[in-house]
């Protein structure tokens, strides 16, 4: 009993008073951070909003993108406040925060040095999804890969190419990146017609196709503009090569492109307008006679 009234004696409390108030200050400032955080991060959600539908952007792919990036910088935030409340908390108790904070230094860069590459992935994650330069649905090339980009997150981005085979690409590690579908598209075609032909007419011809694929019903809607036809762009050992291009809507160019190109065979063969094939032509010199005579001057000498 002498024991417990020493004990009680021996508290301070106006310090206790004085401490617990500086605890329920600390608290009330830190609730009301939270909020202003949480209402920051709310508007900024609400800009990045309405800044991609001014852009074009599919509502429900930046949609998930801004819920991403939001959700990140809450989590951050609210992490890196909370431990400078606790700190902060603790020093009221009397509790030496300076060897903690060291000892959080030396643990977190031994955590650094074993998850460089993971730190290194999200943090390249978190700036793709920021600069936009990839979303789910889009089709890409990654380090040379290429396919339809199945998802996305701070980690890794996975694509799935033409054959089915899924392709799973730690963030960190993507060195070369091309978007092929991003706000337009566009087929690159090549003609090859016969050296025979007048390239102008071929010329033509190309340009009728692609008024009459713009105005179908189909296809039409797809395409952003009549092709542009750039005009003879090689000369290649058994063809004359004429260059285009359409510009489509985003992911279309390959269903316009197929359709195109059946339009310009049907197109050539109603013309007669050749597409050469690879051959070769043997030639004797002139002292030779053609080689078809000597076979039938060789069949008239000898009938049997």
């Amino acid at each position: 009993m002498n024991f417990l009234q020493d004990f009680l004696a021996n508290i301070s409390w106006e310090e206790i008073f004085r401490n617990g108030l500086r605890i329920l200050l600390i608290l009330g400032v830190t609730w009301v951070a939270s909020v202003v955080i949480k209402k920051l991060l709310h508007r900024l959600e609400i800009h990045l909003i309405k800044k991609s539908e001014v852009d074009g952007e599919p509502q429900i792919e930046s949609k998930k993108r801004i819920e991403t990036l939001i959700s990140l910088l809450r989590q951050a935030s609210l992490i890196a406040l909370w431990l400078t409340v606790c700190l902060m908390i603790l020093r009221e108790f009397g509790v030496e925060i300076a060897p903690i904070i060291a000892s959080a230094g030396i643990v977190g860069l031994a955590v650094g040095f074993g998850a460089q590459n993971l730190v290194r992935d999200i943090i390249s994650g978190f700036f793709i999804i920021l600069e936009n330069q990839i979303r789910v649905g889009d089709v890409a090339i990654i380090n040379g890969t290429g396919g339809l980009v199945e998802d996305i997150n701070f980690r890794t981005t996975i694509l799935r190419d033409l054959a089915g085979n899924v392709h799973v690409f730690p963030n960190g590690s993507i060195n070369t990146l091309a978007n092929m579908t991003k706000e337009w598209s566009a087929n690159v075609f090549e003609v090859g017609v016969a050296y025979k032909e007048n390239t102008d007419q071929v010329t033509e011809v190309l340009v009728e196709i692609g008024k009459q694929l713009k105005a179908d019903e189909k296809f039409g809607p797809l395409m952003l503009a009549e092709p542009e036809i750039f005009g003879v762009d090689k000369l290649d050992d058994s063809a004359v090569v004429i260059k285009g291009r359409i510009k489509t809507l985003p992911s279309q160019q390959w269903a316009v492109g197929r359709e195109f190109l059946r339009r310009v065979k049907l197109a050539f063969d109603e013309r007669n307008i050749e597409i050469p094939f690879p051959h070769s032509t043997i030639n004797f010199g002139e002292a030779s006679k053609p080689f078809d005579l000597q076979i039938l001057e060789r069949i008239k000498e000898n009938p049997s």
